[in-house]
Order: C-alpha cells, then structure tokens, then sequence
C-alpha cells in the first residue's frame, strides 16, 4: 500500500514538472511581438524609436511662442481633476505592483504571550512564551514572478495612461485659449460689422425718406442689421463658453472671466516628409496598450502555474518558561521546520476555466494594442491632411481679403470723387469684414491642427530623422 501511494506521488509530481516546463517560462519576447504581429504589415519598433526619440514632452507647445499659454498648461497640470485622478490610479498600481512582489520573499513573524493562573486558594504560577515564524512559498513554477511582472506592467500601463492623460489636457487647454482668443476677435468683428450694417441701415432710411430708396430697400437693410446683431449675440456666448471650457480644464470655476491676448499666435512650421511611422510608439496610449499586453501574459502564464503543485516551506524556534529570565535558555527553547505540498486534483474544471479566461483577456489585449495603433495612423493621417486643406483654405481666403480691401480702397477713391455712394462703399466694407471673419477661423483652425498633429504624433517631431 505505501509503495502504491510513493509511485502515485511520484507521477503526480513528474507530470505536473512536464506541464510546467510546456506552459512556464520567459514571456516578454512573445508578449512584446504579440502587438506587432496583430498589425500585420503596420509592424513597428518601439526600443529603436524609444531610443531614439525618448519620452514625450508637452514642451512643443512652446513653439507657439505664448507665455501666457505656457502658464495655464502649468496650471492645469496642477489642478486639473481628471489628471489628479489619474495620479491616483499610478499609485494604486505602484501598490498593487509591490504587493505582488512581497510574496516572493519569506514572511516572518513575531508571537509572545504571558499566561498567569493557579488555585482559587492556592499559589498562582505565571508562564511566557516567546517566538518566531517564518514561511515561504517556493515559487518553483514562476507563478508568484509572473504574478508580480503582470502587476508591475500594469503599474507601466497606469503610468501611460496618466502621461496620455497630462498630454491631453495640455492639448485641451491649448485648444480652448485659441478657441478664446479667436471667439474674442469674432467678437470684436462682428461689433464693427453692426456698427457699418447700422450706418448703411441709416443711409437707406434717409433716402427712402426723399423718395431714392423703396421700403423693401429699407426692410432689407433692417434684416441685415438684425441678422449682425444676432451673429454678435452668438459671437459673444462662444466667446463665454470657450472661457468656461479653459477654466473647467484648469481646474477653476467656470465663470467666464478669464483674460486672454487679443491676437493669435503665429501657426509653426509644418512637419517634414518622411517622419518615420515608428514615431507613434512613442505615443502614451500606445505604451499602455503594450504594457497591458505584457500583463495579460504574464496573467495567463500566472494562472497556467496555478494548477501546478503549491510547495510552502515553513519554520518556527520559539521558547517557554515560567521564568521570564530563562525564557531563552536552550534548554526552553524548542524548533520545527516543515514542508508541504497542495496539488489540485478535481476542481470542476475551475483551473481550465481560468486560464480559458487568461487567455481571452491575452487576446482582447493584442486586439485592443491594434485598434489604439490603428487609430493612431488615422489621427495623424487626418491631421496632416487636415493641415494640407486649411492651407489652401487660408491661401483662398487670403486672396479674398486682400481683393475685398482692394475693392475697398476703389470704392472710397471712387466715393471721395463723388462717383459713388457711401452705400456702395459700406456694402464692400461688410464684404471685407466677412472675408476677414473667415480668414480669421481658418487662422485658429490651423493652430488647432499643429496642436491636434502633435498629439497624434505623440510630440515634437523635431530632432527625429525621417
């Protein structure tokens, strides 16, 4: 009978040993390609473009060249509450991560304790004890280090995500300041539109009063003055809805009182052809998309050891005396090792099912890896084609405002030498006004697009070579 249970023991301990070494093991290289291979011919190298470019940096909003806008991104890093929440999340994975890691050393303890009893009428007697324990998991088939690697890359994962979130919040702010400049110019534009609509609307009415002008003349120029007044309206609550948006994203009350330049900031340079597409590795979402496939095989690989036999070490050298000053004398003092061995036999397939759901989540991290990489090359693709547009957009406009002033200045030359009428005059003014207006859109949309290419970029793309 004993040497049946030996032989039982035996193969039960050199099976799970086979399993082991097929299911255990180094699972950074496989986890690493995992996200490149799902990309099919979209591969990309993160160590080299890390090398290369090294982290990202908000720092490209400097390129516009606005201090003021240096300050609010400072502030909103401060104070934002999203970000402040992210944070939180970076430390709750950091403690996650150095919980994991603290089953991998012995854990020791301390007991002492003092008992006192006796006779109701008799002689009391005191008694203490006095010792130490310490157990230990041997983590023969790595599932405590593949345990600990899932938790630190998710730390890793955590970390990205709050750089993804920082950058985005610096873009944020950036977009809602030139949103409010160019809100504030609007509106500054549309009051000298009423301001001329009101003036024509003057004209028209004397001449109706000495019969040149019909009252149709006369109504038109009364909706034309009231369709001024409704943009200036408008103009004026987009002005106080960009500032809510900004002092929502610095963290403030959102009461519209903020003050902003009254000019935008010159548009950079565009980036060069031929960025390497490996630059987007560099982005954060990217990172923790990579860094959470790296968990979920570390998570499978975790849970495949799970199965296997548990081998737990334990010790304990304690003393007992009733006399406190022999407590540690050798002669008191007693010690006791041991191992143990829990091997999982019949689980109603809870093993399988674990690693059955590991191995999901392995597959819905690669997937997840390729959409985020996927849709970066389509937020940068639609920024520089996005850039490419406005360009010719501001080319066009600029031409109509340069030729609307042109008409300007004629018809004034033509009004002086009393060949035309302030009428005239005033309704080539409104055309430059407009054409100004939409030059001034296209302006702020470029800026937004330099903001919008960098983020997708990941950051600057100076200093990397094409």
């Amino acid at each position: 009978m004993n040497m049946m249970l030996s032989k039982c023991f035996v193969s039960v301990v050199s099976a799970s040993l086979l399993v082991a070494c097929a299911s255990t093991g180094e699972v950074s290289g496989e986890a690493n390609t995992a996200g490149r291979v799902s990309l099919g011919d979209l591969k990309l190298s993160w160590e080299q473009v890390q090398a290369e470019v090294g982290d990202v940096q908000v720092g490209w909003l400097a390129a516009l060249g606005d201090p003021v806008l240096d300050t609010l991104v400072a502030e909103a890093q401060a104070n934002n509450r999203d970000l402040q929440a992210a944070a939180a999340g970076v430390d709750q994975a950091r403690a996650l991560a150095r919980q994991a890691g603290a089953a991998l050393t012995p854990s020791v303890g301390l007991s002492a304790g003092a008992q006192r009893g006796g006779a109701v009428e008799g002689s009391a007697s005191t008694a203490t004890s006095l010792g130490v324990q310490l157990s230990w998991e041997a983590d023969v088939w790595g599932r405590v280090r593949s345990g600990e690697q899932a938790a630190v890359a998710s730390f890793e994962a955590a970390a990205a995500d709050y750089r993804f979130t920082q950058y985005s919040i610096a873009a944020g702010v950036a977009r809602a300041y030139l949103m409010s400049i160019e809100a504030q110019l609007q509106e500054d534009l549309t009051g000298k539109i009423v301001e001329a609509i009101t003036e024509l609307n003057r004209i028209v009415q004397v001449q109706e009063e000495n019969g040149l002008a019909s009252q149709q003349d006369v109504s038109l120029a009364k909706a034309d003055l009231a369709t001024a007044n409704d943009q200036m309206i408008s103009a004026a609550a987009g002005k106080r809805d960009a500032l809510r948006a900004l002092e929502l994203l610095l963290g403030r009350y959102p009461g519209a009182e903020l003050d902003v330049r009254d000019s935008l900031p010159a548009v950079p340079d565009a980036p060069p052809a031929g960025i390497p597409s490996g630059i987007l590795e560099r982005r954060p979402d990217l990172v923790a998309a990579d860094r959470r496939i790296a968990a979920a095989f570390n998570n499978t690989d975790a849970t495949k050891a799970a199965r296997l036999p548990q081998i737990g070490l334990s010790a304990s050298l304690g003393g007992a005396s009733n006399d406190l000053s022999s407590l540690l004398n050798p002669a008191n003092l007693a010690w006791q090792a041991a191992t143990n061995l829990v091997a999982p036999l019949i689980d109603g397939g809870l093993g399988k099912a674990r690693v059955d759901a590991a191995n999901a989540e392995q597959e819905q991290a690669i997937a997840a890896y390729a959409s985020a990489a996927l849709n970066a090359f389509g937020e940068v693709e639609t920024a520089l084609d996005q850039g490419s547009v406005l360009e010719q957009r501001r080319d066009a406009l600029t031409e109509a405002y340069t030729e609307s002033k042109e008409a300007l200045r004629i018809a004034e030359v033509l009004f002086k030498e009393g060949e035309n009428d302030l009428l005239s005059v005033l309704q080539v003014q409104q055309r430059v006004y407009g054409a100004q207006s939409n030059l001034l859109s296209v302006e702020r949309s470029r800026l937004s697009q330099f903001v919008d290419l960098n983020l997708a970029l990941g950051g600057d793309w100076r200093g990397v070579s094409p």
